[in-house]
């Protein structure tokens, strides 16, 4: 799938752009290297520092002062914790104490969120989730062309039915920066997950439907629980590459169709807590005469976890990349994997697919209301060994082929500011495909954290060749280094 120009990351489906023409890009200036901005970057922080310092009319109230004790977020019933009774730090309507009462059903909003209730087993909630760009990227002329970006708007449906079942039922736009020449425009909204869900413990529960492949921390983060807006640097697994479910693709979004079995348990040789997370999925399935996979081979999938620290507090095998600090100390670090025979290249120019990452987070909550350092890192091999003709053939599945990774570090201020907090970072990314030329991205920026997940700004500046070359792993990809400022923004309810 193309973009032109917008490099914008859509959790799963939204991929970096790449100019059509081949023109917009052809610029190479050693004063467009990003050290001005660097420095105003630089001098903006000792001007917030400064403020927090000497502001006496501002209350350090995100964090207390004693030891954070963590919940696992399970009852001792059986039950498995939901997202919108994880995310704490929300503010907003308490449902039982503002309802109303229709016969014997509770309807009101808990939070923010729609919610109506039968009992603590028969439940429905509704919410909706929204983020966009403006986007500046430098130009062969050395100008700046703009445009806003949607980036994801959606429409969340989750529900319980029975004390062991739950489902779940999202939505995704088709007016935004995600859909590909093939999708109808006058559809607005397209299935992102449709979910039933077997709860049954903490240790074994099974999903069915289509949802999100369990391999690297990234995906399963979605794009609303990242550190970062722009967060998809290194190169997709199958369902994220591909735009299409069924024939002629692998799944869209991250997103695969299939089955799901996770759960989490306390080894007891080492402290901390092991989660796993596996299935089986359709992947790649190809057209008849087009595409590698004319066999119907499916693909796996897997995921362990070991959290050192306190247990990350997530619905299913979902993740976030950071908590705010409000998970406590969090040491995390994971290995992931996907195989499907016969899932890259073409039909005539084929190979089995097989990808592994490790990633890891570190969150520490600095002791005397200091604030919090967050760490993320990630480490990507793939291997999809077609033949370099493939990259010629019309129904070539041209997958990554090679290793990358990618490093981020935050720091979120104690202090509120307004009615936030400041949390500078920074990012370094590395994609180094075995067929295409390398490409690098440094980027650097400024989150304003209102209501954690539910309500952030971002500014931030990218430099680098990822925004030129995108997805396009061929051999002669070409593509320059360029500036790319973007403010972006996402509210969530």
């Amino acid at each position: 799938m193309k973009f032109s120009f917008i490099g914008l990351h859509c959790k799963s489906i939204i991929k970096m752009g790449e100019s059509k023409s081949g023109l917009l890009y052809q610029y190479s200036n050693e004063k467009s290297k990003p050290w001005g901005f660097l420095q105003l970057l630089f001098f903006a922080t000792i001007i917030t520092l400064v403020g927090l310092t000497f502001a006496t009319d501002v209350r350090a109230d995100f964090f207390d002062d004693g030891e954070f004790v963590a919940d696992p977020g399970h009852d001792e019933t059986g039950g498995v914790g939901n997202r919108e009774e994880q995310d704490w730090w929300l503010r907003g309507n308490n449902f039982e104490t503002n309802h109303a009462k229709l016969g014997d059903v509770k309807v009101g909003f808990d939070k923010f969120k729609f919610r109506m209730e039968y009992d603590d087993y028969r439940w429905l909630t509704i919410g909706a989730g929204y983020r966009g760009s403006g986007v500046w990227a430098q130009n062969a002329q050395n100008n700046y062309r703009d445009r806003y970006s949607n980036d994801n708007a959606r429409i969340y449906v989750n529900g319980q039915i029975h004390r062991f079942i739950k489902f779940e039922f999202n939505t995704e736009c088709f007016w935004c920066n995600n859909t590909d020449k093939g999708d109808s425009p006058k559809i607005l909204f397209t299935v992102l997950d449709a979910v039933g869900k077997f709860e049954y413990n903490r240790y074994f529960n099974v999903w069915g439907g289509r949802m999100l492949v369990p391999t690297e921390r990234g995906e399963l983060s979605g794009p609303y629980y990242q550190a970062t807006h722009d967060p998809f640097k290194t190169p997709f697994f199958s369902s994220d590459f591909s735009t299409h479910f069924g024939a002629g693709g692998a799944g869209r979004y991250g997103r695969d169709d299939g089955g799901t079995f996770w759960g989490s348990l306390e080894p007891g040789f080492i402290p901390g807590t092991l989660g796993y997370a596996g299935g089986v999925y359709r992947g790649l399935s190809s057209k008849n005469n087009l595409g590698p996979n004319q066999t119907d081979d499916v693909m796996w999938a897997g995921r362990l976890t070991y959290n050192f620290l306190n247990p990350e507090q997530n619905p299913g095998y979902y993740t976030s990349q950071t908590y705010y600090g409000q998970a406590g100390d969090i040491l995390a670090l994971a290995f992931g994997f996907s195989y499907q025979k016969n899932g890259a290249g073409s039909r005539l120019h084929s190979s089995d697919f097989f990808g592994w990452v490790t990633d890891a987070v570190f969150e520490k909550v600095l002791p005397n209301n200091l604030g919090v350092l967050t760490f993320n890192g990630e480490y990507k091999k793939f291997y999809a060994n077609y033949d370099r003709a493939a990259f010629l053939d019309g129904d070539c599945f041209c997958i990554f082929d090679g290793q990358s990774w990618t490093v981020t570090g935050l720091y979120l201020f104690p202090t509120k500011i307004g009615i936030g907090q400041f949390q500078p970072y920074g990012r370094f990314t590395s994609v180094q495909p075995d067929n295409s030329s390398n490409r690098e991205e440094i980027e650097g920026g400024m989150n304003y954290i209102i209501d954690g997940f539910n309500a952030r700004i971002s500014a931030y500046y990218q430099y680098g060749d990822l925004f030129t070359k995108g997805l396009n792993y061929a051999p002669d990809a070409f593509g320059e280094k360029v500036n790319v400022f973007k403010l972006s923004f996402q509210i969530q309810i």
